[in-house]
């Protein structure tokens, strides 16, 4: 069972010494949560957050599309997912890490396996150590990682003369993850 709460309440249990949380579920399933009564359970606590628009992801989308169809007729094939990658490269947020050369490739394959915007790039090489740059994807951006991102990418379509949305509806639509 997968759920959201509220902590209502911390205290310390008097017979084990130990710290005890009283948390108010959204969930209406009393007979799901009465099963779990007396069970030893792993339970996770991780800090709400509301969830990025998926109206705002899947414009980012649309637009990556766009500009790979226009960047294409100049001849070379500009797909979709390059554009988002090198979206990523330019305004990403990433981690600067030295690693031996020869766990590199092992190192980029296990990095880059975490979903698309996930990349390796190599900035520097120096005594059998490269220096990389792990840029994280763009499902990991908080709203504002995310907005700088749409911004980024709807400039270039701009660029290529591609009709974009209006400032209004861009902000409507950023504004569902603050």
């Amino acid at each position: 069972m997968q759920t959201t709460g509220i902590i209502k309440d911390t205290s310390i249990d008097f017979e084990t010494k130990k710290p005890k949380i009283t948390i108010l579920l959204d969930s209406n399933e009393i007979n799901n949560i009465q099963e779990l009564n007396g069970l030893k359970l792993n339970v996770e606590l991780k800090k709400w957050y509301k969830k990025r628009s998926l109206d705002a992801n899947a414009y980012c989308w649309v637009l990556c599309d766009l500009i790979a169809k226009e960047l294409s007729k100049e001849g070379s094939i500009i797909t979709k997912e390059q554009v988002y990658k090198d979206a990523i490269l330019n305004i990403g947020t990433f981690e600067p890490m030295i690693v031996q050369e020869k766990a590199f490739e092992n190192f980029k394959r296990i990095w880059e396996r975490q979903g698309l915007g996930y990349l390796v790039q190599e900035v520097g090489r120096k005594d059998k150590c490269i220096k990389v740059h792990c840029y994280y994807g763009s499902s990991s951006y908080d709203s504002k990682e995310m907005s700088l991102l749409i911004e980024s990418i709807v400039e270039l379509a701009k660029s290529l003369n591609i009709e974009t949305k209006s400032k209004e509806e861009l902000d409507s639509m950023l504004k569902e993850w603050k």
